[in-house]
């Protein structure tokens, strides 16, 4: 099946077209646990729907709307007539509503309220200042909410309520060090971090320590990992691959990001995977070679 499933929360750098590249260096093997350190909008866990799962991030505003679908506190019901209410008083009242409700999230961090903001928000983006505040100016579109985008994002909620149900899915705000550590050796570890010397505001930093830290911390896992990071762009590459990595199998693929804050930061990118086992996938060399030499060549 090839069909993609779309989280009801977007965020930057969001793996909807990798997700089936993903799934083909899946060992056919695996039946263990799918680990995912930095869950962000989920959409990776969701399409392989392994009967298993801890998905852990340490955005917690994330950790809760996920686990309020699982209690059944969000429904694909309420969904539905909440965002009919809210894209009523936005259509009205414009920007003004919306930094009502952003304010009304950042004292009282309802779950329902965090899906509302980030589909009428800029950008389908996820960011918080310092001060752990939801920041995100509005989208400028007051009647982003008709008939057929609530009954979208509906049916993206009804998805995950039907995971839930089928699945053994454990949702927790934790860090990426603690869920490594979790993980058993016939576990697979999905990574995927900010990337590193990316502009990647999320919801809190990435910096080279807590790669280094990553790094060893999947250096001595007993499980299978898969980290999805970037190789290159139009103006230069990732060198931690050269020194950090370099010591596992490395595929590519090239991705078009059209999430993010600034225009020229969504352009075509070569994607990679590190992994620390063999796999029987192919790449298209050749055209993996042309896509390098257009780099190289910008």
């Amino acid at each position: 099946m090839n069909r993609i499933f779309v989280p009801p929360i977007k965020c930057q750098g969001i793996k909807t077209k990798l997700v089936l590249w993903i799934k083909k260096i899946i060992p056919a093997d695996f039946k263990g646990v799918w680990i995912e350190p930095f869950m962000g909008s989920g959409v990776v866990a969701f399409n392989i729907r392994p009967k298993k799962a801890l998905l852990r991030d340490v955005n917690p505003y994330l950790i809760d709307f996920y686990n309020a679908i699982k209690r059944k506190e969000i429904t694909s019901r309420t969904v539905r007539s909440h965002l009919k209410e809210e894209g009523k008083k936005l259509k009205n009242n414009g920007e003004e509503y919306y930094y009502e409700v952003r304010e009304r999230f950042n004292k009282n961090h309802e779950p329902i309220d965090f899906l509302f903001l980030n589909r009428a928000c800029f950008n389908g983006m996820i960011r918080f200042n310092s001060k752990g505040r939801f920041n995100v100016p509005f989208c400028r579109k007051p009647e982003r909410f008709i008939a057929a985008y609530i009954t979208k994002i509906v049916n993206q909620v009804n998805y995950i309520e039907e995971s839930f149900q089928f699945y053994d899915y454990d949702l927790k705000c934790q860090s990426f060090e603690a869920t490594i550590k979790e993980a058993n050796e016939t576990d697979i570890i999905y990574c995927d971090p900010p990337y590193i010397e990316r502009h990647v505001d999320y919801f809190n930093g990435w910096s080279e320590k807590q790669e280094l830290e990553l790094n060893k911390l999947l250096n001595n896992t007993n499980a299978r990992f898969i980290l999805s990071t970037w190789h290159s762009n139009f103006y230069r590459k990732n060198t931690y691959l050269n020194t950090l990595w370099s010591d596992f199998n490395i595929l590519t693929k090239e991705h078009f990001y059209h999430v993010g804050g600034y225009e020229k930061n969504r352009n075509p990118m070569l994607e990679a995977l590190v992994i620390n086992y063999d796999t029987e996938y192919k790449e298209d060399k050749k055209s993996e070679f042309e896509q390098l030499t257009l780099f190289e060549k910008r």
